[in-house]
């Protein structure tokens, strides 16, 4: 009898409900109004891509009213989605100007579908360009993203008969911003959309406008993107620094958060800028002339120069600011997930070093499941930066150049509450502290928990001023995350 009432008591506490009403412990994430970037539509209809959805929206259309620039990063899975090779490809073709929007599908993931899945996603730009007056003998406008089931043919006619009645259903205020975040969601229990204002200021007295809408719970996990998210704002970007401005932002925003460490084959984080409300003689921002690392003139070489430019800094805060939030979110609607983890790694090394063993403690499924079980094992996080790469040389990750130098006996460990209260600490230059566990036990109860981890704790060093730090953002496993993926597919 326990056990029935145990199993019972654990069934989807945290999984989307059937009915999309949003968990009350998820409400506080969603907003109520917003401020959204001048001349941008959002919109959204019901295609029943998935045959157990028969009522709610499935496709999603966010339209810039003139054609502006745009950009994309994509997931590094080597089988990548059709509706990825199909978006990157249009990029290049266009350059990344004189795009109209993008169109998004949830329930299938048009991934693994061979030669049919690519002209599917071919077709879903070619319907929403239509839908605009776009001529159809031109290179599409309108970029595609999909998600859902992996290996699945789309419903093409569902979908393509949809689009124009998301197209009908476009508008600019929250509740059309706020139905398309809804309709690209699948297991998560909350649509995720963020917008924000900001000025520049070499012309202070303009408002501008920035908006993002992301989704994803699972499969989740760096190299790019990690999710879909569409970022829209009415400031004026060169198109050649489309790409770089959003890299930049992605490396500590998207590509620092793990749910359960696997790379999508789908992910796509869109980017798009109308410059409709920048005023007439203000140039767009771009990056100075390129440069070339080696000396040499050859393409992989070149690379923006550091901006100095008051404008460009302002944006680029803006916009990682924006990308970070939407970032947390993605972690905080984990499958299953009861717990937000900040991880802190600090290092003398070098960034890369810091954040390799962040991404080893975030994706260790014994630390999660410690988390989850709120047991203070801090060893675990020690096992799981002992074997990360560039720390530990192995035949399966040999190490590319000659060891860092890493010295356990430096590396100290701590809890941090979140309530302001004083770090409980767990190891010190390698020597284990003796452990408060009712404490630990009692920080490890609250929903968000800080991880600090120094790697060069040296005796002597004073502050931690010419240290490195990666922060990453994880949760933790528990039972319904198994719950969920073991029958995702019904």
């Amino acid at each position: 009898m326990k056990r029935v009432c145990l199993s019972l008591s654990q069934y989807r506490n945290y999984s989307a409900p059937a009915e999309r009403s949003i968990p009350a412990a998820k409400q506080k994430y969603v907003p109520t109004t917003g401020t959204y970037p001048k001349g941008f539509l959002a919109g959204s209809a019901h295609a029943g891509v998935k045959a157990s959805n028969t009522k709610y929206d499935d496709v999603a259309l966010i339209i810039s009213e003139k054609p502006c620039p745009a950009t994309a990063i994509f997931t590094r899975n080597l089988f990548k989605a059709a509706p990825v090779t199909v978006s990157r490809d249009l990029l290049e073709q266009r350059r990344s100007e004189g795009f109209r929007g993008v169109v998004v599908n949830s329930g299938c993931a048009n991934a693994v579908t061979g030669i049919e899945g690519r002209q599917n996603a071919q077709a879903m730009s070619t319907a929403a360009d239509a839908c605009s007056g776009a001529a159809a003998e031109c290179v599409p406008q309108t970029i595609v993203m999909s998600t859902g089931v992996i290996g699945q043919q789309l419903p093409i006619d569902k979908i393509t008969n949809a689009i124009p009645k998301a197209y009908a259903a476009l508008g600019s205020n929250h509740q059309h911003w706020m139905n398309a975040a809804q309709a690209i969601c699948t297991t998560d229990t909350f649509p995720k959309l963020i917008s924000r204002t900001f000025t520049l200021p070499s012309h202070p007295q303009t408002t501008y406008s920035i908006a993002g809408m992301t989704k994803g719970a699972g499969m989740i996990h760096p190299n790019m993107a990690t999710l879909l998210a569409i970022v829209c704002t009415d400031a004026a970007i060169h198109p050649d620094s489309m790409q770089t401005i959003l890299r930049e932002a992605a490396n500590t925003t998207f590509n620092s958060i793990s749910v359960d460490g696997d790379t999508s084959t789908n992910d796509t984080v869109a980017f798009f800028a109308n410059a409709a409300a920048t005023p007439e003689g203000v140039q767009p921002l771009a990056y100075p002339e390129m440069y070339s690392k080696n000396g040499r003139l050859k393409k992989k070489d070149l690379r923006p120069a550091p901006s100095t430019d008051p404008d460009h800094i302002a944006f680029q805060a803006a916009l990682t600011d924006l990308m970070r939030d939407l970032a947390k979110l993605i972690v905080r609607d984990g499958e299953g997930a009861t717990k937000f983890v900040t991880i802190r790694v600090r290092s003398d090394k070098n960034i890369m070093v810091a954040k390799r063993a962040a991404v080893s403690i975030a994706t260790s499924s014994l630390v999660k499941t410690a988390l989850y079980g709120k047991d203070a094992n801090w060893g675990r996080i020690l096992c799981a930066i002992g074997y990360a790469p560039m720390l530990m040389d192995s035949p399966e990750i040999p190490m590319r150049s000659n060891p860092i130098g890493f010295e356990p006996g430096n590396t100290s460990v701590s809890f941090l509450p979140t309530d302001g209260s004083e770090e409980l600490r767990l190891l010190v230059r390698g020597e284990p502290e003796k452990v408060d566990e009712a404490r630990a036990k009692q920080i490890l109860e609250a929903e968000d928990l800080e991880i600090l981890v120094n790697l060069d704790d040296r005796p002597g060093r004073m502050g931690d001023e010419d240290q490195r730090e990666a922060v990453f953002w994880t949760c933790d496993f528990s039972h319904e995350y198994v719950t969920i993926n073991g029958d995702y597919r019904t």
